[in-house]
């Protein structure tokens, strides 16, 4: 094993297919496979491990952090927050708070009743970590629910207008931003993909009930402009940084001020390290100093759930023109082609992951070191893919699957993060 920069590199996994040496039982050839499965997994691992120390080494010292977007419980698309899981990475990682609330549960009629009874549970389990907060759906009793769970010590509202079919103009929202005002809890409603545009919807509502804050989750990329037209520069708006692509929040970052950024992970969908290196890195490319960090880190969350008065958004201070190596440019476009075919669990039969690998052999850009890390995480990622189980158990399927994105994505994260 040998070291480059800070991240340590090995020789490349084989991940074609054994030479054929002459008649091979099947018993053979499924042990065979078996331990390609397990070499690729421990190597998947022992990246993690490294990245993991990777992102110590680019938090602030000392920083606190705060995720203000995290799921518990099960949803019908298939994906489980497990509170032990939650509980694990918030110590590992140095997460002192999170806001959380169920998932699209299978139990979700009448009203997410069961779910948020479910969520006050976890909350008083986790000691006042894990902070409540009630999910809604606009056609089952809103109020009433709201009611029921915030006199139960409930401090925040969740409203996801896709899974839960409204749009953002729908009179049903008044009242609820009405209760939040009132209460002075917080409003996080979902802003990511599905959504047709909702920043003048948004933004007439959140402007008729000022006490309420709001945080726009996913950075708002549904409506990114126009929302940050519409609600950049307002104190006790926010956005959250849980997204999946960096260029996302170089976006965001450019738009609205610092002080209207909260750092968030949407566990269980996103996870660490990508997480939060996604939301460190960009935030020095966009050039937000130490403090400004440490604000989107925790200090902007902790005044939400403290109920301290917002601070004044100052002037956004993103990048207005995103430059890149060539070499790096390259090697995002085929990644940004390989993810829905790994989300779809189709086999790369385009050939785009071997096409980024090789883009990494490119060291006319200066960059040998990012390109070695690429390097290594793309190798590993394609040894996952190519051993992804056929028969295996639909839950361990999707680990595997996920595991091979988490490699992806950061090898994306550090193609589209280094400095030109």
């Amino acid at each position: 094993m040998s070291v480059t920069g800070r991240i340590l590199t090995t020789p490349a996994l084989q991940t074609g297919p054994v030479p054929d040496t002459g008649p091979v039982r099947k018993g053979n050839r499924t042990v065979h496979r078996l331990r390609m499965v397990e070499d690729a997994l421990q190597r998947a691992q022992a990246l993690m491990a490294q990245w993991d120390e990777e992102l110590r080494r680019e938090l602030p010292q000392g920083a606190g952090i705060f995720d203000a977007h995290t799921h518990l419980g099960t949803d019908i698309d298939g994906m489980v927050g497990v509170y032990e899981d939650l509980e694990r990475g918030m110590d590992k990682y140095g997460i002192s708070r999170c806001f959380m609330f169920c998932l699209d549960e299978p139990d979700r009629h009448p009203g997410f009743r069961a779910g948020n009874d479910r969520t006050l549970a976890f909350a008083e389990r986790s000691k006042g970590r894990m902070i409540p907060f009630v999910r809604l759906d606009l056609a089952e009793d809103p109020i009433g629910e709201a009611t029921r769970i915030l006199d139960r010590g409930g401090r925040g509202i969740k409203l996801h207008p896709r899974a839960q079919k409204f749009l953002l103009n729908d009179e049903r929202l008044s009242p609820i931003f009405e209760l939040a005002a009132e209460r002075k809890v917080p409003i996080l409603i979902h802003g990511g993909r599905g959504l047709p545009p909702i920043a003048d919807d948004l933004a007439r509502v959140a402007d008729r009930y000022p006490e309420a804050r709001l945080i726009v989750a996913h950075a708002g990329i549904a409506d990114l402009a126009a929302l940050a037209d519409r609600l950049g520069g307002k104190a006790g708006v926010y956005f959250d940084t849980s997204v999946w692509s960096p260029l996302d929040l170089l976006g965001l970052y450019r738009l609205v001020g610092p002080e209207q950024v909260v750092y968030a992970s949407d566990y269980p969908y996103g996870q660490q390290p990508a997480s939060l290196l996604i939301a460190l890195r960009t935030a020095r490319l966009a050039q937000l100093d130490e403090q400004q960090v440490r604000g989107v880190l925790a200090g902007n969350a902790n005044r939400i759930a403290g109920g301290e008065p917002p601070l004044t958004p100052s002037a956004p201070k993103g990048i207005e023109t995103f430059q890149q190596p060539m070499s790096l440019a390259r090697i995002h476009q085929y990644l940004s082609m390989a993810t829905p075919l790994l989300w779809t669990r189709q086999p790369d039969r385009i050939g785009v992951l071997g096409l980024a690998l090789n883009a990494t052999h490119d060291r006319t850009n200066g960059h040998r070191e990012e390109l070695d890390q690429i390097r290594e995480l793309l190798t590993a990622a394609q040894a996952m893919w190519l051993t992804l189980p056929d028969d295996a158990d639909e839950r361990d399927r999707v680990a595997h699957m996920r595991a091979t994105f988490r490699l992806i994505h950061l090898a994306d994260i550090v193609a589209v993060t280094t400095p030109a």
